[in-house]
C-alpha cells in the first residue's frame, strides 16, 4: 500500500477542500479525476506535506503524513502544474540541483541529470537556458525534475497542458513507459480524462471534496449498465422520457446521436417499442462501448 488515508479534511479559511476523504491506494498508475476545485491538488498537497490536515491522518509509503513531511518528500517526485524552474540555469544544472535539494550528492545528481534529460528527450538540449524553452519542453524539464532521484511514487499534476498533440502524446508515452518499465508508481491528476484512460490502470474520483469512486477502470467499465449509440428522428425528448422511466439514462453524444444505457433485464428492442408508440424514427442503433468519460460523467453528475 502506497497511500492510506482516513477521514481526511482539509479547509482554506471557510471553504473546505478535502471533506472526510478516506482511501487506499496499492500502486501501479492511478487517475485522480474531478472537476475543477474538486480537492485535486489539494489531495497531492496534503499527500507532499504542503498542507496540513484539519483532521484524519494518513500515510505514503508507510510515513506519516503529519510528522514524516520532509522524508516523504525524499521518497516521492512532484510535477506540478506551474512552472516550476529557476531563470538563469540551464537544464542540467536546474535537474541537478532539483536532485541536491533531495539529498543526492553533487556529482551523483549531476551524472544522473545528464541520463535523466537523455530518457525525457532533452539531451541534445541540456545547455539551453531553461527559460528559452518551448512550453512543451518545459513540460518535459518539470519531469525531469520530478524523476532525478529516482523515486518510489510521483505525483504528476496535469503533466500534458499546454503541449501540442505530437508532444501531448510522447509525453503520454513517457508517462506510461516510467509506469511499466521503470516501475515507478504514478498518481496522475488530469482534466484530460482520455490521458488517464491510456496511462492508468485505476482512478480515484473527487467532486466538491469527497471521494465519489475509485477501483480499476475495466471493473468500473464492467458494471455499468449496456450501452447503445442511438439515432431517433422525431421528438428526441419523448423518448428520453420513455427511457429514463425504465431506469435507464440518455447522453448527447454528438451529430444527433444519444448514448443510452440500458439497465439489466432490458433488451435494446424497447428502442422500437418506444418509437412505435411515440411516432418516432430509430435511424442508427449500435453497440457501444463505456470510456472513462462515461463512468465520470454519471458518477459526477456533469
Amino acid at each position: 500500500m502506497i497511500i492510506q488515508l482516513k477521514n481526511i479534511s482539509v479547509s482554506y479559511g471557510k471553504l473546505l477542500a478535502l471533506n472526510d476523504v478516506s482511501l487506499s491506494i496499492e500502486g501501479n498508475a492511478v487517475g485522480l479525476l474531478g472537476p475543477n476545485g474538486a480537492g485535486k491538488t489539494t489531495l497531492i498537497k496534503t499527500l507532499l506535506g504542503f498542507l496540513k490536515p484539519d483532521a484524519g491522518g494518513g500515510e505514503v509509503l508507510g510515513m506519516d503524513i503529519r510528522t514524516r513531511r520532509m522524508e516523504i518528500r525524499q521518497k516521492v517526485g512532484y510535477m506540478p502544474e506551474g512552472d516550476c524552474y529557476i531563470p538563469g540555469m540551464n537544464a542540467v544544472r536546474f535537474v541537478a540541483y532539483a536532485g541536491e535539494l533531495c539529498g543526492m550528492p553533487y556529482k551523483d545528481a549531476m551524472q544522473r541529470a545528464h541520463e535523466v534529460l537523455q530518457y525525457i528527450g532533452l539531451g541534445e538540449e541540456r545547455y539551453r537556458m531553461v527559460e528559452t524553452y518551448s512550453a512543451g519542453m518545459k513540460q518535459r524539464i518539470k519531469l525531469a525534475q520530478a524523476l532525478i532521484h529516482d523515486p518510489e511514487v510521483l505525483f504528476l499534476d496535469e503533466p500534458a497542458i499546454g503541449m501540442d498533440p505530437i508532444g501531448r502524446q510522447e509525453m503520454l508515452d513517457l508517462i506510461k513507459d516510467i509506469s511499466t518499465e521503470k516501475n515507478i508508481n504514478i498518481i496522475l491528476s488530469s482534466h484530460l480524462l482520455p490521458d488517464v484512460e491510456y496511462t492508468c490502470q485505476d482512478v480515484v474520483v473527487l467532486n466538491q471534496g469527497r471521494l465519489i469512486t475509485q477501483g480499476n477502470i475495466e471493473e468500473l467499465k464492467g458494471a455499468r449498465h449496456r450501452l447503445f449509440e442511438v439515432k431517433v428522428k422525431g421528438n428526441r425528448e419523448t423518448f428520453v422520457s420513455g427511457i429514463e422511466k425504465i431506469g435507464g439514462e440518455c447522453r448527447e453524444a454528438g451529430n444527433d446521436i444519444l448514448r443510452v444505457a440500458l439497465p439489466d433485464g432490458i433488451e435494446p428492442g424497447v428502442f422500437f417499442k418506444l418509437a412505435a408508440e411515440n411516432g418516432l424514427q430509430i435511424r442508427q442503433m449500435t453497440a457501444s462501448r463505456y470510456s472513462l468519460e462515461d463512468i465520470f460523467t454519471q458518477v459526477v453528475g456533469e
